[in-house]
């Protein structure tokens, strides 16, 4: 704090002024101002989310929210929420969509709060049980409120398992109708991926099932990383520089003197035929990878 009121006096001495937006992304903090929250709902959600949240992503908070106490002894997550009592009773929700429902209603305070501030949001819930299946309405809702950018994946049974693959369809045509959640996707800023484990079995034959989640956990951690952190890393110290740029701290370097060189073909032998740069097919230009988070700046407090 004090390195920052130096800082602020020698700014002031050599009369360099500096705006408010460029006081705000002077002291904008990934993982305390801009903050990437990570969500496992439901009992196969959760297990997916452990496979991220053991890579521990830079800036990346992981919460587990299920019905079963035992979702308190999760240690590889950062904050662990029980929807269903702590102690007596049932345990969970006995499969029932309609008691994950009810508990996740219940508990809508206490959902809201677990979102509050969070700037990027990923859930990642299994379909076709009790809890992902019944709470995940109110998660996403709670989510969609409270966030600028949410991800969602939902996880959807086998085909042997008929009547859980039957309840995830439901569930994800019900999804439509969560309002917050799709202003967000008219907005493009939202998204909903489905993890199909039957596609996943067609196309990875040799894959073992015990392997499933990881992979599942590998693509999520993926995306979030490449979508989401480093692209507001690199868009902060955009500003950063473009801000410094304006101030004249930023001063470029001198020029170096480059040595003359012949560059006149050799007297024997053809020419090597010369090839235009060009971007590869199906990759978008550079312009095109324009991460913008300064809309979600706007309500960052000034420290």
């Amino acid at each position: 704090m004090f390195e920052e009121q130096r800082r602020g006096e020698r700014a002031a001495d050599e009369g360099i002024g500096a705006g408010p937006e460029e006081d705000v992304f002077e002291n904008v903090r990934l993982g305390r101002d801009i903050r990437f929250v990570l969500a496992g709902v439901g009992g196969g959600g959760i297990r997916i989310a452990r496979e991220v949240a053991r890579r521990h992503l830079s800036y990346l908070e992981s919460v587990a929210i299920n019905c079963d106490p035992r979702v308190q002894d999760m240690e590889d997550f950062d904050r662990r929420i029980c929807l269903g009592p702590e102690s007596g009773g049932d345990p969970d929700t006995g499969g029932s969509t309609v008691v994950g429902g009810h508990l996740a209603r219940a508990a809508e305070p206490a959902l809201e709060r677990i979102f509050e501030g969070a700037t990027f949001v990923t859930i990642v819930a299994s379909l076709g049980g009790g809890t992902g299946t019944g709470a995940l309405p109110f998660v996403l809702e709670a989510a969609a409120r409270a966030s600028a950018a949410l991800k969602l994946f939902v996880l959807k049974p086998f085909e042997c398992e008929a009547d859980r693959r039957a309840i995830a369809e439901r569930a994800i045509a019900r999804l439509h109708f969560v309002d917050p959640f799709v202003e967000k996707q008219l907005q493009h800023r939202a998204s909903l991926q489905i993890l199909d484990n039957e596609s996943l079995a067609r196309e990875h034959r040799s894959l073992p099932i015990h392997r499933v989640e990881r992979y599942w956990g590998e693509l999520v951690a993926h995306q979030v990383e490449d979508d989401l952190i480093r692209p507001a890393e690199a868009t902060l110290e955009a500003e950063r520089l473009t801000m410094l740029g304006r101030s004249g701290l930023l001063v470029a370097p001198p020029p170096v003197e480059v040595p003359s060189v012949n560059l006149s073909p050799p007297p024997i032998g053809p020419l090597a035929p010369q090839l235009e740069p060009r971007t590869p097919a199906g990759e978008p230009a550079l312009a095109e990878l324009t991460f913008e988070i300064l809309p979600t700046l706007n309500s960052v407090p000034r420290s």
